[in-house]
């Protein structure tokens, strides 16, 4: 698994600023195509341990490709008042994990391990024709969408200028708001990988729970992040339609369900190990409404920069799925010599502080406002001017 993160944390930068350049279509779906190749020779890579290394490495490295290019699409496609919907599309990788782990656990029992990654990459390969039928860079390239549809989205996009310059790294290096959203996503992505890592190391050893007998058990908390997400995005687009709060105030509240409550819930984890069905139901609560992120860190890097949506994404992904090697090697150290609950104490809170410490410092320094840098004109950034910033509340 950690090979994997090593390959993901290289690609989300450059990718992101692939996808602003040139549209995320293409990106995406070679991502998908060379992802299947990879996992559909893993078998045979298995004889050795470098190769099953390389290959694990390599579907990380295309892997990270994903989400950056997604986030320029969405931002192509999705009108203002829909983002949330959009944004709780890109929390279906949880369903993904779900279904993968009870497909493959059939696989195993019935005809072998080795078509637990035949079969995904078979149904990987599946999607990816379809993805290149059905999915294009923007309204303006799709062969079958109707006139009226296309004049929707472009119209609620007016105002929003749309360029395929390179990104102003520098500018974006000394915003504010940008170090706000990235703390922010490094925060989310502790939370989440902490959970998928740890947690079920957790209930397994320290609460006894035989997860590999209990499928329902261990798919809970990323089916309540899935469903928690396409809510939240529902709850937000509503809020943002109706326009009862800014979007500055709408970023900054529901960080409340998808930091802080999280948080709060690592740290009552220790108080009540004696409950394990309450454990499982509060790491189920943790992750579930880590599903409000559809209306903070995800969705914040199209409201300071749509134009470099994939570039901002990119780099705060890129950065953040360090914490994918980071957490698994916390818990290592608090667990070497012990693994009881007051060793599970200090790894809870550490996971708590991240969640919430950037929550707070969002609130402080964070908001929804489209930043000047956004559209820097050519001749205004050689002569270091800033143009007037854009709000988009």
């Amino acid at each position: 698994m950690v090979h994997f993160f090593w390959g993901y944390t290289i690609t989300p930068l450059p990718s992101g600023v692939l996808a602003d350049k040139f549209g995320g279509r293409r990106l995406v779906g070679y991502s998908f195509l060379i992802c299947c190749i990879l996992e559909a020779v893993t078998p045979v890579a298995s004889a050795s341990f470098w190769a099953s290394v390389m290959v694990r490495f390599f579907i990380g490295f295309f892997g990270g490709v994903l989400y950056p290019a997604l986030h320029r699409l969405v931002f192509k496609w999705s009108p203002p008042e829909e983002k949330g919907k959009f944004m709780s599309a890109l929390v279906g990788g949880a369903i993904g994990t779900v279904a993968t782990w009870s497909i493959a656990g059939y696989l195993v029992e019935s005809v072998g391990w080795d078509y637990a990654f035949y079969v995904p990459a078979i149904l990987t390969g599946c999607f990816t024709i379809v993805w290149f039928i059905t999915t294009f860079d923007d309204p303006a390239t799709h062969p079958r969408i109707s006139i009226k549809e296309r004049e929707y989205i472009e119209n609620s996009l007016l105002g929003i200028t749309h360029t395929k310059r390179w990104p102003p790294l520098l500018h974006v290096i000394r915003s504010i708001p940008f170090w706000a959203l990235f703390l922010l996503h490094y925060g989310n992505l502790w939370g989440l990988y902490f959970l998928m890592t740890a947690a079920p190391k957790y209930m397994n050893e320290v609460l006894g729970f035989n997860l590999s007998k209990s499928g329902v058990l261990a798919s809970l908390p990323y089916l309540a992040r899935f469903f928690s997400g396409i809510a939240f995005g529902a709850t937000g687009d509503l809020i943002r339609r109706k326009q009862w709060f800014e979007v500055t105030t709408i970023r900054k509240s529901f960080c409340l369900f998808s930091h802080i409550i999280p948080g709060l819930f690592l740290i009552a984890l220790p108080y009540v190990n004696d409950r394990p069905n309450v454990c499982v139901a509060f790491v189920t609560l943790s992750l579930g409404f880590n599903g409000a992120g559809t209306m903070t860190n995800l969705q914040n890097s199209q409201d300071l920069a749509p134009n470099y949506a994939g570039t901002l994404y990119g780099i705060i992904n890129s950065i953040g799925t360090t914490s994918g090697f980071i957490t698994p090697l916390i818990v290592a150290h608090y667990t070497a010599e012990r693994n009881t609950i007051d060793e599970w104490s200090s790894v809870f809170y550490i996971g708590a502080a991240a969640y919430i410490a950037p929550a707070i410092i969002f609130i402080i320094f964070g908001t929804g406002k489209i930043q000047y840098w956004n559209d820097l004109h050519k001749d205004s950034e050689c002569k270091g001017e800033e143009p007037s910033t854009i709000s988009k509340n």
